[in-house]
């Protein structure tokens, strides 16, 4: 065996490292049980993610295409793109969990936050890497499972308990169909390598029910409706450090990965046309089904869960017939919206640990009390809504281009019309916080300095993706690795 192949996996091993080094940690290195504070919280995993972000980002620029392993693994520049999206993602979600996890009951679970969320990290690499089905799925359980014992991580509280075991039992239910279709799909070809099904698989009814499965396991991990059911729950029983890291990383990654599993091993003519089809369905069910449930919701996470599922359909229109600026507006898009929702996320966690509040009803006059994260909130659903000039407009306006080039203005005109309908329940909280009095507004209070910086990285990312397209440009170039 050539072990010099593991150097490929520069990136898997250097957060193998972070991983272990932050094990090593927790077992020496234990907060301050008094005031909760410690090198290992949030400081020491912080460094050591930025480190590894840093390390394995600059080589990309000159890195050429290679794999692994029989081709089972594989490297291009845009992957590790993909990665450092989700690093930074990770990375301010690390810093609005430390208030949270500073609480006296969290102080002993710190390190098992840490890990569990670099596990579910971990397993997106491999799934964002993967050539062959077999990697693909040992990725897709790698990441799955860790984020079930997060959802459930405040066990306690029986909300949490509850969103976790719905979560496990509906990913198993998924994964199986998943699994299923990947088997349908090898007795077709004979192989599990994305390539070679590309050029062996048929448009038999057999190849197609495979396809139509996978796309089915994929849509709970995207949370596309109708696959949707258990997200609202979910994101409402987690902690909402846990919400904002499952509404973003897991998503995106699922939705990369989706892409690059039809454009290489689903490009045949006939189940091109297959899966086109479902999607083009499955995008107007989730943007119009999410839209018209957002309106309806007053806790503020469950809200946040519908704009998600939303969400979710936008950028699954950049996967439409699988081309190269689809990836590129794919991953922009994820950038952007990643910046504005867990910039959203970061005020809603430091209402919540502040004041103890949830509820859109509860924000109520906030400007009048804490102005300063009323107006960082209302730029992130701007945003969010796709405002000019802020980031999420260029976002949708690449995803809309990059899907009306392949053909299908008709979508692009749905997905324009339920874009008005997004902006008007986003706007009902900036009606809330600006307009809309209250008896009893949230008293005003201070975030803690995790929480300023990880606001800070989020806005600069609104404002700076929004002004400058060398972002976007540069993703562009990259987008024929795949």
């Amino acid at each position: 065996m050539d072990y010099s192949q593991f150097l490929y996996m520069h990136e898997e091993l250097s957060l193998l490292a972070v991983i272990v080094v932050l094990f090593l940690a927790d077992l020496f290195m234990c907060p301050d049980k008094k005031s909760g504070r410690g090198v290992f919280n949030t400081p020491l995993p912080a460094v050591l993610l930025a480190v590894h972000t840093a390390l394995n980002f600059l080589p990309c620029c000159s890195a050429a295409p290679a794999e692994a392993f029989g081709g089972m693994y594989q490297y291009t520049p845009m992957m590790t793109v993909m990665k450092t999206v989700l690093n930074l993602g990770t990375l301010v979600t690390f810093l609005m969990a430390h208030k949270w996890l500073s609480r006296e009951e969290n102080l002993v679970k710190q390190g098992e936050f840490y890990q569990l969320l670099l596990f579910t990290l971990l397993g997106m690499y491999l799934m964002i890497s993967s050539g062959h089905f077999l990697m693909f799925f040992i990725g897709l359980e790698l990441a799955s499972v860790p984020m079930t014992a997060l959802v459930a991580f405040d066990k306690k509280r029986s909300q949490s308990a509850e969103a976790g075991a719905k979560y496990i039992l509906l990913a198993l239910f998924s994964s199986a169909l998943l699994l299923y279709g990947i088997s349908l799909i090898y007795g077709v070809t004979g192989t599990l390598y994305f390539n070679e099904i590309g050029v062996l698989i048929d448009g038999s009814l057999l190849s197609i029910f495979g396809l139509l499965l996978f796309i089915t396991g994929m849509g709970f991990k995207i949370s596309l409706v109708p696959f949707h059911l258990w997200t609202a729950d979910t994101y409402q029983g987690a902690p909402t450090s846990v919400t904002a890291y499952l509404s973003v990383i897991s998503k995106g990654a699922a939705a990369f990965v989706l892409m690059t599993v039809f454009m290489k091993a689903f490009a045949q003519c006939d189940l091109m046309y297959a899966w086109n089809t479902a999607l083009y369905w499955l995008i107007v069910a989730s943007i119009t089904v999410a839209n018209l449930f957002a309106i309806r919701q007053d806790n503020i996470k469950r809200f946040m869960a519908f704009s998600a599922i939303s969400q979710a359909g936008y950028l699954v229109l950049a996967v439409m017939d699988g081309t190269a600026q689809g990836m590129s507006a794919l991953v922009f898009y994820l950038l952007v919206y990643m910046v504005s929702n867990l910039g959203a996320f970061a005020v809603m966690t430091s209402v919540e640990e502040g004041s103890g509040k949830v509820n859109i009803s509860d924000y109520n006059g906030l400007y009048r009390t804490n102005p300063k994260l009323a107006f960082l909130m209302t730029l992130c659903l701007f945003s969010l809504a796709g405002i000019p000039p802020f980031a999420g407009f260029f976002s949708k306006f690449f995803v809309f281009m990059a899907a009306f080039n392949a053909g299908y203005p008709l979508l692009v005109f749905i997905a324009l019309a339920n874009t008005v309908i997004s902006l008007y329940y986003y706007l009902l909280i900036v009606k809330a916080m600006y307009i809309t009095p209250s008896d009893n507004p949230i008293p005003t209070f201070r975030s803690d300095v995790y929480t300023r910086l990880a606001l800070l990285l989020c806005i600069a990312g609104v404002i700076v993706c929004g002004l400058g397209g060398v972002f976007y440009n540069y993703i562009d170039t990259l987008s024929y690795g795949l």
